[in-house]
């Protein structure tokens, strides 16, 4: 049941301390928001991570060809590795744990493509079909790369869309089917893809066919990368141990010589980062729940010294009938009344904040590397929330049974 001449006397008491109050409820709002400003950053780095590995397959594994470090039957290190043709065949059909498979090559520098009056300097890569669906680019327009294209070494390029505005324009029905000139060779656009890889810059790059670079370009039998996945449920550290050894055999080092065959595993590094975040979650959640608990002790100090200063009030109210329980319910509704109001506020504050946050970097098209989306989710704020309330509620019991055993011949004697 409500108590109106409760909560009078309640808002007496904090007009009363105007100064105290506030700063004992700015502790409780600053825990809660710190709280919230922490799990939102947490969480932007989190999401922008796993935007990095969302297109791209996250069990894939790179492969580029180093130089060796140690000496390995009769051989002396500081001999470079070159991957040809060969190697590619192996892999993809003598490995049965091999899902997909691809090469690619690059033209050595950024080179100038050209279409009628416009042009543009971007990398142009050589690769096969299954790249696209393993580095994760998303077609746009036209189609990706064929095994018609790699068998026929057919001059069709593929344009990310920020080539395909540089060189046609705004007009997203323009490119398919024209022919723009990679050092000085035409090639048939038949293909326009997007990609969010490499914060945007994936959609910088061209494609064209892998056997065309090597033939065209004088890449005869060299392979500079591979990328590999593996069949499912095949962890990809098992088949990444096969692909070294395997190469091994081949070019003669030693298997554990890293150097001479130099593999990212995106399988494993998505391991680490994954730990590396709940190791910040669970930092996070240390420093924002000591900063609630300090707000905390300072309600119940707070609420402490007040019952002191009361005490002669609290032998009056005694004295003319008041029970212990109505004197334990008006400290405590006192103290969760300040915690739940100054935690709510701090709430609604960082949750705003985070929302502005996002909503500049949205508006600006800002692209920021590994942070995206700073958000909190609601539930976890709520619940944050209803936690300090309930802490508020023990904050203010100890100083309330300490006023309910106030004898009221000893108030009515205390200065």
């Amino acid at each position: 049941m409500f108590d109106f001449d409760k909560w009078q006397e309640i808002f007496a008491t904090i007009r009363k301390n105007k100064l105290r109050t506030f700063l004992t409820a700015f502790g409780v709002f600053w825990g809660i928001f710190m709280l919230m400003l922490l799990l939102g950053a947490g969480n932007g780095m989190q999401n922008g991570v796993e935007a990095e590995f969302a297109e791209e397959a996250k069990n894939s594994i790179w492969i580029w060809a180093g130089k060796t470090t140690v000496p390995h039957n009769g051989t002396k290190p500081g001999r470079y590795i070159k991957f040809t043709n060969d190697d590619l065949r192996t892999l993809e059909t003598g490995l049965d744990d091999v899902e997909k498979i691809s090469p690619r090559n690059r033209l050595m520098g950024e080179f100038t493509l050209n279409y009628k009056r416009k042009n543009g300097s971007y990398q142009v890569f050589g690769a096969q079909g299954d790249f696209f669906r393993i580095n994760g680019e998303k077609l746009k327009a036209g189609r990706l790369l064929n095994k018609s294209d790699i068998a026929e070494q057919r001059k069709v390029i593929i344009l990310g869309e920020k080539v395909r505005k540089v060189l046609f324009g705004e007009d997203e029905s323009i490119g398919i089917g024209e022919y723009i000139n990679v050092k000085g060779i035409p090639f048939k656009v038949v293909g326009v893809f997007t990609s969010n890889g490499n914060n945007g810059r994936n959609e910088e790059r061209a494609y064209i066919p892998f056997s065309t670079l090597q033939n065209v370009f004088n890449q005869p039998n060299q392979v500079q990368t591979f990328v590999v996945t593996p069949r499912d449920n095949k962890p990809a550290i098992e088949l990444e141990n096969e692909i070294r050894a395997t190469l091994a055999r081949r070019h003669n080092f030693s298997p554990e010589d890293k150097q001479a065959v130099e593999i990212w595993n995106n399988e494993e590094n998505y391991k680490r980062f994954q730990g590396l975040f709940r190791g910040i979650r669970m930092f996070i959640w240390v420093v924002g729940i000591g900063t609630l608990i300090a707000g905390v002790v300072g309600v119940s100090n707070i609420m402490m010294i007040i019952v002191k200063e009361r005490t002669r009030e609290i032998g009056v109210r005694k004295a003319l009938g008041a029970t212990p329980a109505s004197i334990v319910s008006l400290i405590i509704q006192e103290s969760v009344f300040i915690t739940g109001i100054a935690g709510y506020i701090g709430m609604l504050m960082g949750i705003g904040l985070l929302d502005a946050l996002r909503f500049l970097i949205d508006a600006s098209g800002a692209q920021l590397p590994y942070f995206t989306r700073p958000e909190v989710d609601l539930g976890v704020a709520i619940s944050a929330t209803l936690v300090l309330v309930i802490a508020g509620a023990l904050a203010g019991l100890i100083p309330a049974v300490q006023a309910a055993r106030v004898k009221p011949i000893e108030a009515l004697r205390a200065d």
